[in-house]
């Protein structure tokens, strides 16, 4: 890992943090896996203000081109769950991709239980949205 340990935003940390404590009841038992993995990996991590976040770390609004050790390659964007649209690519951070990519950075390499089994993903790129700043936080 890039940066030691997951690097969070403090005002997305506190979202974040929020919508884990709602999200703890979700009936799918793979999805509950990747929050509770997400829940413990965030304890830890590093929160910073808004002026000291790193680029290149995954974050609300960031599209994230990722590579599996299986070969296929997507672009994302990670975004809050109301704004999930699968169909542009737009996924919820509560989905086990989310979860697995939220505050790692550019380079590193996360290895996630996903509902297909254990999968080893690249983070290939990391851009930054130009409204990662307007997101709404209130749930």
């Amino acid at each position: 890992m890039k940066y030691g340990n997951l690097i969070l935003e403090k005002k997305e940390y506190v979202f974040l943090k929020r919508i884990l404590n709602i999200s703890g009841y979700a009936e799918n038992f793979e999805i509950q896996k990747s929050l509770q993995r997400l829940s413990e990996e965030i304890k830890t991590a590093q929160v910073l203000d808004e002026a000291d976040m790193p680029k290149d770390v995954i974050r609300f609004n960031s599209k994230i081109m990722v590579y599996s050790e299986t070969g296929w390659e997507k672009t994302i964007q990670l975004v809050i769950p109301s704004e999930k649209d699968t169909k542009n690519d737009k996924i919820s951070v509560l989905t086990p991709m989310g979860t697995a990519l939220f505050g790692y950075s550019e380079g590193d390499t996360v290895v996630w239980d996903f509902p297909t089994g254990e999968q080893k993903i690249k983070i290939v790129a990391v851009t930054q949205s130009s409204n990662a700043k307007k997101i709404d936080m209130s749930i």
